[in-house]
């Protein structure tokens, strides 16, 4: 059975301290960062070595999103900012939708043939005001966020990966980084639904896996971060829009998550709030906290088999994949839509 916690590792290879952190039974599996990341020869090492210490296999996860949030990009496709996409579907709706599946079936099948198994994506949030999403966003509109968030799903899923929708219920209506301060969104309830939420309910209506929480506050509904609160959890996602699937909070480490003062009181909070899986990263004080004062976090068996339900139940074959047709076009196609964009990629 996997844990509740997604912890990091301290680099390209497995430190003895970091073996004996991923065997503790409350560990589900492992966020990968730049400094795991160099190259695909050392990720798909990396990843190896991750699996081979359990079984069930530990979930391996990364930010894999395109653009400026793409933590591995050497030995893979460089992908753009998905606001590219979204000018596309302002040209033409049908040929976005079709290189966003595309997109989506690319990243994934690169990333599983090298043993990652999920990919926090697509950003569901709405662009517009938020500094921190940006052109992390497919658009402003819910409409066209949806379609084109429904078919980066799509694509993704048929390469074997499952898709994370973030940041629910939207991330996009506050400025603030949850990095490092706490944003407060104070817009009605109606407000939220009848735009931040509706890419959300089109993903939950066409079965997408897994929705990660913001930590936005949204004060007219909760005093509580969404990612730590029952009323958005439970009462909402779980039984009024009849979400199914695994739910991921965002990094408790991250500022906006200070509201309680100690990482076990985060974690307690989000898996009672109805989490199934918390992650703690870049602190490995905090998880080990955890991990001293955990005795009432093991999942109930519901929750540990919605994140066991992340694990990809297949993985295309590496060699095989270099010479596939789709990702040869696929690559052509979005070199031609980074160099008429007018965003630029980093680094």
């Amino acid at each position: 059975m996997l844990g509740p916690l997604l912890v990091d590792v301290e680099g390209t290879q497995l430190t003895a301290a970091d073996r004996e952190l991923l065997k503790h039974p409350l560990v589900g599996g492992v966020i990968l960062f730049a400094r795991n990341t160099p190259d695909a020869e050392t990720v798909a090492a990396l990843a190896g070595e991750i699996h081979a210490l359990r079984e069930p296999q530990l979930l391996i996860a990364i930010d894999q999103e395109g653009g400026r949030v793409q933590r591995l990009r050497d030995g893979v496709t460089r992908l753009p900012p998905m606001a590219l996409l979204g000018e596309l579907w302002d040209d033409d709706r049908d040929a976005a939708r079709a290189l966003a599946r595309d997109t989506g079936w690319l990243m994934a099948a690169e990333l599983l043939a090298l043993g990652v198994d999920l990919s926090f994506a697509p950003v569901v949030d709405l662009g517009g005001r938020s500094c921190v999403i940006g052109d992390r966003a497919f658009h402003r509109r819910p409409d066209a966020v949806g379609e084109l968030a429904l078919a980066f799903r799509r694509g993704m899923n048929e390469a074997g990966m499952r898709a994370v929708a973030k940041h629910f219920p939207g991330h996009g209506g506050v400025p603030g980084d949850t990095h490092v301060e706490r944003p407060v969104d104070r817009r009605r309830y109606a407000d939220l639904a009848q735009a931040d939420m509706k890419p959300f309910e089109r993903l939950i209506d066409n079965g997408v896996s897994a929705i990660m929480m913001s930590h936005v506050v949204y004060s007219e509904v909760s005093a509580e971060p969404a990612s730590l609160s029952r009323r958005w959890i439970h009462e909402i996602l779980r039984t009024d829009l009849h979400f199914e699937g695994a739910i991921v909070a965002d990094d408790l480490s991250m500022d906006a998550a200070g509201m309680l003062s100690t990482a076990l009181a985060r974690v307690r909070a989000a898996l009672d709030a109805g989490c199934d899986l918390a992650p703690v990263c870049n602190h490995r004080e905090a998880v080990e906290s955890v991990l001293d004062g955990a005795d009432s976090l093991f999942p109930a068996p519901a929750s540990a088999l919605r994140s066991a339900r992340l694990l990809p139940e297949q993985r295309p074959d590496r060699n095989a994949l270099g010479s596939d047709p789709r990702l040869r076009a696929t690559r052509e196609s979005l070199s031609r839509l980074m160099e008429q964009g007018p965003f630029k990629l980093e680094g």
